[in-house]
């Protein structure tokens, strides 16, 4: 096995940075980031990302990690941070818990791998509550359901990396060099062979089952039908009198769910494939989503954001699906509505963006997923020098497309309106890098999985003219995805059984 750098080189680095990516590459074509998840994944926390650009070409890299250096885990009243020991402490979390992220991060000079915007860094999700944190004028909702962090993220240690272009796989391992260098690399060394020893058990997924299920059998969510309508027309008028331009009402919908997690996951990115996919799970948590939408990515100095809203179903046919598609970009309420979102995302990113580079580099096209299809921009800029990702996410957090403008008045009128916690729903999940680069989406077509019960929640932006009928069915249509997920996952686990 080659490791690389060397030890001769890694010595020299050990002069400048004090965290350095160790990587061994293999040849794989039988190894896939499922089955890699599924040995890994046997120590919690572990995560599994992948991408399908657009919704229809799967991206060239995925990414495994599991036993993580640290964790931290930040609730409302106290935070918890775990070391890859198991050691635990538990303090008061502070009034910006991001902050314990920020500081981690800035004790690291990082040399990584070149070729990859991401080999190591900070990784979780930023509960849509967080938003209180940034601007105490929004009230927290009455109740919280969910025995779900506000902030949870995991400090990774052993990275895998697949690129599916090269059908390779390669296995990262930060060394923090804490004493002498050597001991150090040697530590990276060993928990390279140790990963790849891992990996080289069988696997234990089964195939998954030849189906096209019908979408689990939905209940009403935590809205009647009339219930959820009675509260759009509340909304619009709001907008009538001014507060607002656009708010984002959603409703959540519970069902029992025993199943592992990865079974979810695996439905989910047959059923609907988009560009970011995502798995992670704590010790008594799980989150599984398939998410369009970016919420901000910061590459080197470059910041983007892509603004999706306007929505149609998929049609029955290429003709149908097209006249959709021209129908939706024809729509004045949509094409009002996403104007509205793609300023708010000019003004966002603005904040912490030099003068004059901020720009709409795409704008109002169509993209295509397995139940809807969105009008998308892509708005664009460069940070500026005095900023970092951190102040990126508090300047953008949390997206205008889940909480509507203006977003401090929208994000009043969701906590009286929906009286409940919206925990990972709406909020953001991603990476921090050890580098400094950012990407993060927002977690919508999201399932939150806490005692044996899975929450689905999908929303509707409402605006002056919005029929309150048509905006409880888009919540319905937004849920579709991951239903039949459900339905497929049971299924998935039936096989298992057998």
């Amino acid at each position: 096995m080659t490791f690389t750098p060397n030890i001769k080189k890694f010595k020299q680095l050990a002069g400048e940075y004090n965290v350095i990516a160790v990587r061994a590459e293999f040849t794989t074509d039988a190894e896939t980031p499922l089955s890699a998840y599924a040995k890994l994944a046997a120590s919690k926390p572990a995560f599994l990302f992948e991408s399908v650009v657009g919704g229809e070409q799967v991206s060239r890299y995925s990414f495994v990690g599991s036993s993580p250096y640290k964790t931290i885990s930040c609730g409302h009243e106290m935070t918890t941070i775990a070391n890859e020991k198991g050691e635990a402490k538990t303090t008061p979390t502070p009034a910006d818990p991001l902050q314990l992220i920020e500081d981690e991060l800035s004790e690291i000079r990082y040399h990584g791998l070149e070729e990859h915007r991401f080999s190591g860094g900070a990784v979780g999700f930023i509960g849509y509550e967080y938003a209180n944190r940034i601007e105490e004028t929004v009230p927290l909702p009455e109740k919280n359901e969910l025995e779900i962090p506000l902030l949870f993220f995991m400090l990774t240690d052993v990275l895998v990396i697949f690129d599916h272009a090269r059908q390779t796989l390669t296995v990262c391992a930060n060394a923090r060099i804490e004493g002498e260098p050597e001991q150090a690399y040697q530590r990276a060394c060993d928990k390279i062979q140790q990963t790849r020893e891992i990996l080289s058990q069988s696997s234990t997924l089964k195939p998954a089952p030849l189906l096209d299920p019908d979408p689990f059998d939905l209940k009403a969510g935590n809205f009647s039908k009339q219930e959820f309508e009675a509260l759009v027309e509340q909304a619009k008028e709001f907008v009538r009198s001014g507060d607002v331009i656009q708010t984002v009402l959603s409703q959540r919908f519970a069902v029992p769910f025993k199943h592992p997690p990865i079974n979810l996951y695996r439905a989910i990115r047959a059923i609907n494939p988009s560009p970011y996919m995502f798995l992670m799970e704590g010790d008594d948590f799980a989150i599984v989503g398939a998410s369009p939408e970016v919420h901000v990515r910061l590459i080197g100095d470059e910041v983007l954001i892509r603004p999706i809203a306007g929505t149609r179903p998929r049609g029955k046919n290429k003709v149908e699906d097209s006249d959709l598609a021209d129908e939706l970009l024809a729509d004045e309420k949509e094409r009002a509505e996403h104007l509205m979102l793609v300023d708010l995302a000019r003004n966002d990113i603005g904040r912490v963006c030099q003068p004059g580079t901020v720009r709409a580099a795409e704008y109002m096209t169509i993209e295509r997923y397995s139940h809807v299809m969105h009008i998308v921009s892509q708005v664009v800029g460069t940070l500026r020098p005095d900023e970092n990702a951190f102040d990126l996410m508090r300047a953008t957090f949390p997206a205008g497309t889940v909480s509507g403008a203006p977003k401090v008045r929208a994000m009043q009128i969701i906590s009286e309106f929906e009286k409940l916690h919206r925990n990972v729903y709406a909020g953001a999940l991603g990476y921090f890098g050890f580098e400094g680069n950012h990407d993060s989406c927002i977690a919508i077509r999201t399932a939150m999985i806490s005692q044996n019960t899975l929450h689905l929640q999908a929303g509707a932006g409402i605006v002056a003219d919005s029929v309150p009928e048509n905006e409880y069915q888009e919540t319905i249509n937004k849920a579709q995805g991951m239903l039949k997920a459900i339905a497929f996952a049971e299924r998935i686990s039936e096989t298992e059984e057998a």
